[in-house]
């Protein structure tokens, strides 16, 4: 299964490489998004242009390519090899070849591997994340929320595995956000839907 598990990697990887944000805003006539705002090129970033229906195709495109490295690795090696690819697709994303490994914050990518793997723990996720973003506005916290209780929930319901693989996703998506925390802790961090 060594071919099936590195074929699985691969794919993972260059579907969750793809900067659908950066792409989309181009294509648009936006300036460079790596120039607004946190320099991001994932969704909340791309809300900062003011265009919320860019914001909203970068978020979906950002899913469903994790969606899509989950279930295409599945179809064809088995749950293993999902896992594996959702690994992939996630540092994919965080560390795009493409863009010297310099990618987006993971949300998104998250979101869609979750869909693939597991759906009713996107569905607590997305329910955390929106819940939290609501009452704070600020994106990041309401994905350090989400992402810390998805693991727990996965255990719970009794997915250890999987519960394993989002601890290890959990955690980097905090280290990508490192700054984030430290403009938390500043009280300077950007709240949904600012302009730059």
């Amino acid at each position: 299964m060594t071919g099936t598990y590195i074929l699985a990697l691969v794919i993972g990887y260059l579907l969750g490489s793809i900067p659908f944000g950066l792409i989309l805003t181009r294509f648009a006539g936006t300036q460079d998004l790596r120039s607004i705002g946190s320099g991001n090129i994932g969704a909340t970033n791309v809300l900062r242009t003011g265009r919320k229906g860019l914001a909203a195709a970068t978020l979906l495109c950002d899913m469903l390519k994790g969606t899509a490295a989950v279930v295409i690795a599945g179809t064809f090696g088995g749950p293993e090899a999902a896992m594996l690819a959702a690994l992939a697709a996630f540092l994919g994303h965080l560390f795009p070849v493409w863009l010297n490994f310099k990618g987006g914050k993971g949300v998104a990518v998250y979101i869609g591997v979750l869909i693939g793997l597991f759906w009713p723990a996107a569905v607590v996720f997305c329910v955390l994340w929106l819940a939290t973003a609501a009452t704070t506005r600020y994106s990041s916290l309401s994905a350090f929320i989400a992402s810390f209780v998805t693991p727990i929930f996965l255990w719970w319901f009794g997915h250890p595995a999987l519960a394993s693989l989002f601890a290890v996703l959990t955690l980097l998506l905090f280290y990508v956000h490192r700054d984030n925390i430290r403009r938390l802790q500043a009280g300077t961090e950007g709240q949904i839907g600012e302009k730059s």
